[in-house]
C-alpha cells in the first residue's frame, strides 16, 4: 500500500492497491476498512465513472463490509 501512496488520485495502480487493501482489511478488521472501502468507491466514481463493473465491484465490497458491520440498512441501498 505504501507503495502507491505517494502516487496521484487518478493512478489505476494505487486505486486497484486501496481496494485491494480495504478488501483484505474487512476479513479481520471491517471496522478499519470501511473509511478504506468508502474511499475506494469514492475514487472510482470521481476518476471512472464510465467504469460501471469497477463501480458495482467498489460498492459490493462496501456494502458486505457494512453486512459485517451490522449496518444491513445501509447495505441494502448500496446493493439496489
Amino acid at each position: 500500500w505504501k507503495t502507491y501512496l505517494g502516487r496521484p488520485e487518478t493512478n489505476g495502480v494505487r486505486c486497484l492497491a486501496i481496494g485491494v487493501l480495504g478488501n483484505a482489511l474487512r476479513d479481520s478488521r471491517p471496522e478499519e476498512a470501511l473509511p478504506v472501502l468508502e474511499a475506494s468507491l469514492a475514487l472510482i466514481r470521481r476518476y471512472w465513472s464510465l467504469d460501471e463493473e469497477g463501480i458495482l465491484i467498489a460498492q459490493t465490497s462496501l456494502s458486505s463490509c457494512l453486512d459485517d458491520l451490522g449496518r444491513h440498512d445501509e447495505a441494502l441501498v448500496l446493493r439496489r
